[in-house]
């Protein structure tokens, strides 16, 4: 079951067809297709001419500008599973598990620009060619590759590819931008992007009449940044995101110094036109504050968008706050009048309240969204990343090169380590080597076996883990271990104990919500029974918290797939992959 939340233009395109062209309150956004309201959304992008409905399960479907007022949506044509959206003015672009990318428009294909192409595998360096991330601005693409250098394709009119326009001033191939980069920032009306180093320097290029770049005052007659310039006077913290208007940016930052909850900020700069900045009535040339009460003390930003000229907040208290431009609604205000201070947006009822952290908001150029977006557990790698960054149940630490801390959990490493003598001290002897970032990076290979993080590092660890053994035979050796000193967290059911990994259950516990609450709390190594679950339906849940497989020598009846048909819509596992009822229903079938 999804959730969507719509304010603004329905004009370009028209996505709700019984509703006005101007939307000014904000509505429960339905499909017309019943199947896709059971479908969880996983992310929405929305431009100029088009917007994009990213599902858990991979598929996207997207609405066209066309002139046609009984349109339908149509299913976006990629046969791989699809990871992520993007969409620009002219553009749009698709990221696949993958790690391709499939892109159409009038600056990318001029030729077919209705056509998408693989502009991944236009990449002139074929190592160079598995992308991790992807960005439209509004006339261009930028990827970033798992080798972590930035590309760029489309039009370079501004210098918002970091060449200079009389040089390029367009391409249908990707071309290198940058090495050593952590993130692109950009947005789907921007002539502009920035790029951040992995030392956290930043670094901007493109359109700055109104000073969107934060160069400065002195910059401020440079139009066009035709060369990627550092940016020298950012706001102090670890820059989350950043997302650019038209002719203004907005910056989040987080507070460094505090471990728990830290602080987050938002700084703009650029034009001050329909108030876009959220606080005054002139252009600024650096990142400054945004301050309001809403989003003070207690409160703290959750996530938050960008769209040609106004801009949407969502915090920790459940607030939807948006100021800039209000022409079409697209601030829920009610009205069309813009907002030069952030105001508080009513929302109607959300079905998830509880979990507002989920969340996410995303404005197109003329409207907003507000949608519901559970973290995705689709694999036992991602959860034990996710595990790993979750500071506060590690229980072993080592020391980096420059004497920082950087923490695990013994557990993991005892099974992901080969079982020889000193492999922990030899552990030690690389990350004492390491700086903190690559002693991450080594910790995330470990824990998942995913080599594609850094493969150089990785040839450095292959040898002291057990890097032909797949997470999940990992985990079932977990699950098989008779170690009870390893097994510290009970579940008593009527008929029997069940015994796990206390850890194993914090790992999971996001997606088995509800069910292992007392664990995140940790509160107590013991709970009682309280799930309507047979025992047997229990076994192939407990079998599925290890391995997210079904345990082989279990016969499944239609009995079973109706008790577990309930945990599975309450847990979510409807969205995991492999999709837990599908695979239930397939051997159902073939055992009959």
């Amino acid at each position: 079951m999804n959730e969507i939340i719509f304010f603004g233009s329905n004009e370009y395109p028209i996505l709700l067809k019984n509703e006005p062209d101007t939307i000014t309150k904000p509505i429960q956004f339905k499909f017309e297709n019943e199947n896709e309201n059971k479908k969880q959304i996983k992310q929405n992008s929305s431009g100029y001419f088009s917007t994009i409905f990213l599902f858990e399960n991979g598929k996207a479907i997207e609405y066209l500008f066309q002139n046609d007022p009984n349109q339908n949506p149509e299913k976006i044509q990629i046969e791989e599973n699809i990871q992520k959206v993007t969409v620009g003015h002219r553009n749009e672009a698709i990221l696949t598990k993958e790690g391709n990318v499939f892109a159409k428009g009038n600056d990318i294909n001029p030729k077919k620009p209705k056509e998408f192409i693989n502009i991944s595998s236009l990449i002139e360096d074929t190592k160079d060619r598995i992308i991790e991330d992807i960005v439209s601005g509004r006339n261009s693409i930028y990827l970033l590759t798992s080798n972590q250098n930035a590309y760029g394709i489309g039009l370079n009119d501004d210098g918002q590819l970091g060449v200079d326009s009389e040089t390029l001033e367009e391409t249908e191939k990707p071309i290198l931008m940058m090495k050593n980069v952590s993130k692109i920032f950009s947005g789907n009306s921007s002539y502009f992007f920035f790029l951040l180093n992995s030392n956290q320097q930043l670094f901007g290029c493109g359109y700055n009449q109104y000073g969107q770049l934060g160069l400065g005052k002195s910059r401020k007659e440079e139009s066009k940044i035709q060369k990627l310039t550092k940016i020298q006077n950012i706001p102090k913290g670890k820059i989350i995101d950043i997302q650019c208007g038209e002719y203004h940016s907005v910056m989040l930052i987080e507070d460094e110094n505090q471990n728990q909850n830290p602080k987050r900020k938002l700084y703009s700069c650029g034009d001050y036109r329909y108030n876009g900045l959220g606080k005054n009535r002139e252009d600024t040339y650096e990142f400054t504050e945004i301050k309001s009460p809403l989003f003070e003390n207690d409160d703290n930003i959750l996530d938050f968008s960008v769209g040609n000229y106004h801009s949407l907040i969502l915090t920790s208290n459940s607030k939807l706050i948006g100021f800039g431009s209000n022409y079409s609604g697209q601030l829920g205000n009610e009205d069309t009048n813009n907002q030069l201070i952030p105001i508080q947006i009513e929302l109607p009822k959300l079905r998830f309240n509880e979990n507002i952290s989920n969340y996410h908001v995303s404005c197109g150029i003329w409207n907003s969204f507000l949608y519901y977006s559970p973290p995705s557990f689709s694999n036992l790698e991602e959860d034990l990343i996710k595990l790993f960054r979750r500071k506060e149940f590690c229980d072993i630490s080592f020391k980096t090169k420059n004497e920082e801390i950087i923490e695990a959990h013994k557990l993991i490493l005892k099974y992901r380590l080969k079982q020889n003598e000193n492999q922990i001290e030899k552990l030690q002897e690389i990350i004492s080597n390491k700086s903190i970032k690559e002693s991450n990076q080594i910790f995330e290979m470990i824990y998942s076996n995913n080599s594609k993080i850094n493969p150089k590092l990785y040839s450095e660890i292959k040898e002291i883990i057990n890097s032909n053994e797949k997470i999940e035979e990992t985990m079932k050796r977990i699950y098989l271990n008779e170690n009870e000193n390893e097994k510290d967290f009970i579940i008593e059911r009527k008929e029997k104990q069940y015994k796990f990994p206390k850890l194993i259950l914090i790992m999971r516990s996001e997606l088995y919500r509800g069910m292992f609450l007392s664990v995140t709390e940790d509160k107590s190594n013991k709970v009682t029974d309280y799930s309507e679950l047979s025992n047997k339906s229990f076994q192939i849940l407990e079998y599925w918290i290890y391995s997210n497989q079904i345990k082989e020598g279990i016969e499944i009846t239609k009995e079973i797939i109706d008790e577990l048909q309930i945990g599975i819509d309450y847990f979510q596992l409807n969205q995991t992959n492999p999709n837990l009822f599908d695979l239930l229903i397939n051997k159902f079938n073939n055992q009959n």
